[in-house]
């Protein structure tokens, strides 16, 4: 189960032992490239149980080795959108628990002088807004990509949005609470504050560079 936090009405921290062990990992320097990539999958896979307890079901009639009985499948599409590039790490994560998912793409970078979101590619499918939209992102920072990817959703009609991210900052939760209350964030931490310089601390470092193996260039 997740736990609110005070003050934070849209964020739901996953308090899990296997959550915060696999966290520790991942703040972890010394942790390899191959290892980074390895616990995100992990990890996305169990945040995305937590952002999907909510989905609507119906009921079915499935037959049995024995006999008719009853069952539920999920209600309405769900399609897996990642914030890239680093939102690709998490994208397999989740596709592991909802393997009938499709997935989207928005491709948007933050300036390094105004912080403010840059957009540059935009591939969604068709019908996405008759189901839910999971969008994935390792770091809420700044919480201006995350709010300018849930903007575009919800101008493209979609009214059921939740967001799956690793850590979080104080600053970009109340962004996006203040643009999008209705948009439920999931994490594995809210970690304490953004530096000048806009990076999350105690944070990870750059999801991105770790998980691609650019650091340094």
């Amino acid at each position: 189960m997740s736990t609110a936090v005070p003050g934070h009405p849209n964020l739901h921290v996953v308090g899990h032992p296997l959550v915060r062990t696999k966290m520790t990992r991942l703040r972890d320097r010394a942790t390899s490239n191959a290892d980074f990539r390895r616990t995100v999958r992990e990890l996305a896979s169990l945040l995305a149980y937590e952002a999907t307890r909510r989905l609507a079901l119906t009921d079915v009639v499935v037959e049995t080795p024995y006999e008719t009985g009853t069952g539920a499948l999920l209600a309405g599409p769900v399609t897996v959108v990642p914030i890239l590039r680093a939102g690709l790490g998490l994208c397999d994560g989740v596709l592991d628990v909802l393997p009938e998912a499709r997935v989207g793409h928005i491709g948007v970078y933050r300036d390094e002088t105004s912080f403010e979101p840059v957009q540059y590619y935009v591939k969604l499918p068709p019908g996405l807004e008759a189901g839910t939209v999971l969008l994935v992102d390792p770091m809420v920072a700044t919480g201006g990509s995350a709010a300018h990817a849930a903007s575009l959703l919800e101008q493209r009609g979609c009214r059921a949005i939740a967001m799956i991210a690793l850590v979080c900052a104080p600053e970009g939760v109340r962004r996006m609470a203040e643009r999008h209350p209705a948009v439920p964030i999931v994490t594995a931490a809210l970690d304490r504050e953004l530096d000048a310089q806009g990076r999350i601390r105690p944070g990870l470092g750059d999801a991105g560079d770790r998980l691609f193996g650019t650091e340094g260039a």
